[in-house]
């Protein structure tokens, strides 16, 4: 696959602009896939979900539901919209009425949700009955990838399902390469990929000034700085920034994001932490935008490692570790050396950061992504950092990444079971 063509398949599949948090809305994407195919209006939703997905949409709010929580409100609205056309802002249909015809659905309790513990990678299997008639879609290795439609047991679509993190053709490229090789592709960009980086930024700008009007983190860490708890420098108004944006996509406000691995919040990281570092050291804006290519290509990279949804909080060693790389990028362009100590240096920081679904308190997780990713790509520009002599650090940022990928598989198997034994304890 020829290099461009690697990133933009990456793009098309992990770049793309996202209304609410991803998991209950890829639940409603796939909710529209199947509703579409039958003649009436729905009457029962099905869903089966891996683990990931059932705990990330566990308590985070859905956007245009006056508040409401969680899978099977994102999967009755899915159905009833019944638009797949819409994708990943399948939610920006949702009105009045569809909201109430989906509250009754599910007070009737004709909307289940329950997780398959044997699903290692990204599952969504949602099945839709009415007029007698059924309709089943299953997304399977990312948020839009459909690999399977059915109608009254006839299938009308089928592709392979991805086995493993790399499954897709552009993650197995992907996963062979290295950040010297990703480098050398982001300066290949055109006018039209550098047109569409710029929209991601714009977006998520957006969502930020949003978040900034709710009393949340984004608020809390503002107001630190304005008491002089603080420094109010590049770092704090980074902070502040990617919080706001945060904050505002938790709390389900109706503006959609521009993901980076197919996470809304990564793509906050990925895309506002570089821009704004790049903003104030006065970086030409095609670099600022090459980084961030940079930074999405680095999520991806690790996500192929990982997975899509991990144990581990993919702001942290994904979404920070794009950002770190873009920033030294910027100041200091293709040097290795500089960007091994910078991812290096954030993974030995938030290595261990566990993921305990999508809520508000993501932003708190945001602010500690963003202080790493600085902190990190300054002290690696400046010749500091942790070396392969410490902990599970490598001796280059793609060993770091692998051992991350050992630990995250065998050495946290048993986390989000314990997490989601947690969580549904809490619920009764």
């Amino acid at each position: 696959m020829h290099d461009l063509a690697l990133y933009r398949e990456l793009i098309s599949h992990e770049v793309f602009p996202a209304l609410g948090c991803t998991e209950p809305t890829a639940v409603a994407y796939a909710a529209s896939l199947a509703a579409a195919e039958l003649a009436t209006a729905p009457e029962t939703v099905a869903i089966v979900v891996d683990m990931g997905v059932f705990k990330n949409g566990f308590a985070v709010t859905v956007p245009n539901t006056g508040g409401a929580r969680g899978n099977v409100i994102a999967g009755a609205l899915g159905a009833l919209i019944g638009k797949p056309e819409l994708k990943m802002e399948i939610l920006s249909a949702a009105d009045g009425e569809l909201l109430d015809r989906a509250r009754t659905m599910v007070e009737e309790k004709r909307v289940t949700v329950g997780f398959d513990p044997e699903r290692s990678e990204l599952f969504i299997d949602v099945t839709v009955s009415a007029g007698g008639e059924t309709a089943r879609a299953v997304l399977a290795g990312g948020h839009t990838n459909l690999v399977l439609l059915e109608k009254n047991g006839r299938v009308l679509l089928e592709r392979p399902r991805p086995t493993t993190a790399g499954g897709h053709a552009y993650r197995e490229r992907l996963a062979k390469m290295t950040f010297a090789e990703m480098i050398d592709l982001v300066e290949l960009l055109e006018d039209e990929d550098l047109a569409y980086l710029r929209r991601g930024v714009e977006m998520n700008l957006a969502m930020a000034d949003a978040g900034k009007g709710l009393e949340k983190v984004g608020y809390y860490v503002a107001d630190l700085v304005s008491k002089g708890l603080l420094v109010n420098d590049v770092v704090s108004s980074s902070k502040v920034l990617a919080a706001a944006a945060s904050d505002a996509r938790m709390a389900g406000l109706p503006y959609p994001v521009m993901a980076s691995g197919g996470s809304g919040n990564q793509g906050i990281v990925a895309i506002l932490v570089p821009y704004n570092v790049g903003r104030f050291f006065e970086i030409a804006e095609e670099t600022i935008l090459r980084s961030i290519g940079l930074s999405h290509l680095v999520n991806g990279y690790i996500k192929c490692f990982t997975g899509d949804l991990s144990p581990i909080c993919g702001c942290a060693i994904a979404a920070g570790v794009g950002a770190a790389a873009a920033i030294v990028y910027q100041q200091a362009g293709k040097d290795l050396g500089k960007i091994d100590l910078a991812v290096n240096t954030l993974v030995s920081d938030l290595g261990g950061m566990l993921c305990d679904g999508a809520k508000g308190g993501c932003a708190l997780k945001v602010v500690s992504s963003v202080d790493s990713a600085i902190r990190s790509a300054y002290m690696a520009l400046y010749g500091h950092g942790i070396s392969d002599e410490e902990g599970f650090v490598g001796r280059s940022a793609e060993e770091t990444i692998r051992n991350l990928s050992r630990i995250s598989e065998r050495g946290m198997a048993l986390v989000d079971d314990t997490m989601l034994d947690i969580m549904l304890a809490k619920r009764g």
